[in-house]
């Protein structure tokens, strides 16, 4: 992280100390950044402040799809303004993300490898993506902010999304027994869209009238049996 920059990590339910003398040992100069990392119990708190979320994974299939390379999401991340709070996610070694984990991001990427040995070591999946969001950044820079629109933060659009998630099952437009199988799409759709505050608050009107419509049907069909 030092070696491209990037100083702020933020760590989810660690399952070794990162401030035990082997950590420190390996972090070398860079231990500052074991002092200074911020701990959180789940990934959604992790990122409740973040603007854009990559998400990264090796696996392709079901709710995987769409992806960027670390430079098409190195690309994307420098045209942000720098308010933009920017994270990048990355897994377990052992197993990565899960899905649901995934879908606290906004974007998916992945880095191409051979099919020989797809299965890529953790930092240096890392030092690849920081690379070229460092070099990215070095050849172009980040906008100064200039009144543009700044995409909604995390905690506010996974609200939007829970409150989504109640009034299209109430409805029976989402299967109640997993509602998330046609969510996920409107997450990749919403991701890719960059929600604004603004947006986020129509959409919240928009169930909020869902709501209130379904609530008079049932009253109406109440009254209908008397």
């Amino acid at each position: 992280m030092m070696n491209f920059g990037v100083t702020a990590l933020r760590l989810v339910s660690p399952e070794a100390d990162h401030l035990a003398d082997e950590a420190r040992h390996m972090a070398v100069r860079a231990g500052r950044l074991l002092e200074e990392a911020r701990v959180f119990d789940d990934l959604a708190a992790a990122v409740a402040d973040c603007h854009l979320v990559f998400g990264t994974t090796r696996r392709f299939g079901k709710y995987r799809d769409d992806f960027l390379s670390p430079r098409q999401a190195a690309m994307l991340a420098v045209e942000q303004d720098t308010a933009v709070r920017i994270a990048l996610v990355f897994g377990r070694e052992d197993s990565g993300l899960k899905t649901t984990e995934l879908d606290c991001c906004h974007h998916l990427l992945t880095i191409p490898v051979s099919d020989v040995l797809p299965s890529m070591n953790l930092s240096h999946a890392v030092a690849i993506c920081l690379y070229e969001i460092f070099t990215s950044l070095s050849t172009a820079g980040r906008p100064a902010s200039a009144g543009t629109s700044i995409p909604a933060a995390s905690a506010a659009v996974e609200g939007m999304f829970s409150h989504m998630r109640q009034s299209l099952t109430a409805i029976d437009y989402l299967n109640p027994k997993n509602p998330d199988h046609i969510l996920r799409a409107f997450r990749r759709i919403f991701g890719r869209a960059s929600l604004s505050d603004w947006e986020v608050s129509v959409l919240q009107g928009l169930w909020s009238r869902i709501d209130w419509m379904h609530k008079e049907l049932r009253k109406w069909k109440k009254e209908e049996l008397f």
